[in-house]
């Protein structure tokens, strides 16, 4: 069976506003993810800048070192990038943990398809958990909301482009940092992905909160906000839950 957690940040907040080591307890989101854990399970991590290999090594690093604190036994912890070299169907189904890791959303994206990710995953047996653009580019089709300089203005950017289909749910991450916040002149939120979500549903969450889905149900734990057709409305609060589909 498949447990697909689509978080904001696993490790604790980004911007620091609260401390945490290994995985965020937060939501019930350590305790459940240690219930479907293996003993001694193999852990693949997936980059989302695979040219960047000092990052990707201190990244592979603090990923198991995280784990382990969080008293998650493991017998392997490798790390999926421009120094793998061969990608196949059987050597990730031979893990039983997959990280989705976080970075630029284009330019992971780009590097799913350049491996066949989509088609490997596919059945997969196991964790997977996406980490920011990691759970962004789960989707069937992504919303690659605007982050850069520059892209929120070229009318050339993608903003919506082919997921590994593992969700149908578009998730906008750590919402605690990006409200309010600008790009290119605009607020990332409330003047570019209000707009861009008439005809779509985006879900957006803060560092923290998560969504579970596994035997066909997906719950949101934690702070929500659905973003449709140019609204924002709270769904859900931090400590409670509630079923998505």
């Amino acid at each position: 069976m498949l447990s697909l957690f689509l978080t904001s940040s696993p490790f604790g907040p980004l911007d620091n506003s609260y401390q945490v080591e290994g995985l965020d307890p937060g939501n019930g989101f350590a305790d459940l993810v240690r219930e479907r854990w293996r003993e001694g399970a193999r852990v693949l991590i997936i980059s989302a800048f695979p040219a960047d290999i000092p990052a990707n090594i201190e990244m592979r690093s603090f990923m198991e070192n995280a784990l382990k604190i969080s008293g998650l036994s493991l017998s392997a912890a490798d790390i999926w990038d421009d120094r793998t070299e061969e990608y196949t169907r059987e050597a990730l189904h031979s893990y039983d943990v997959i990280f989705l890791g976080g970075g630029h959303v284009p330019t992971e994206n780009a590097y799913f398809e350049r491996i066949g990710l989509r088609d490997m995953i596919r059945d997969f047996d196991g964790i997977i958990i996406g980490i920011s653009a990691g759970t962004m580019n789960a989707a069937e089709t992504v919303y690659a909301q605007p982050e850069e300089p520059g892209e929120a203005l070229d009318p050339d950017y993608q903003r919506f482009i082919p997921g590994l289909g593992l969700t149908d749910i578009n998730i906008l991450p750590h919402l605690q940092m990006i409200r309010g916040m600008e790009l290119d002149g605009m607020k990332i939120i409330e003047e570019i992905s209000l707009g861009d979500s008439f005809g779509h549903d985006f879900l957006a969450i803060p560092d923290g909160s998560f969504v579970l889905a596994e035997d066909g149900l997906s719950t949101l734990y934690g702070e929500g906000w659905q973003i449709k057709d140019g609204q924002m409305t709270r769904i859900c609060s931090h400590g409670d839950s509630v079923l998505l589909f």
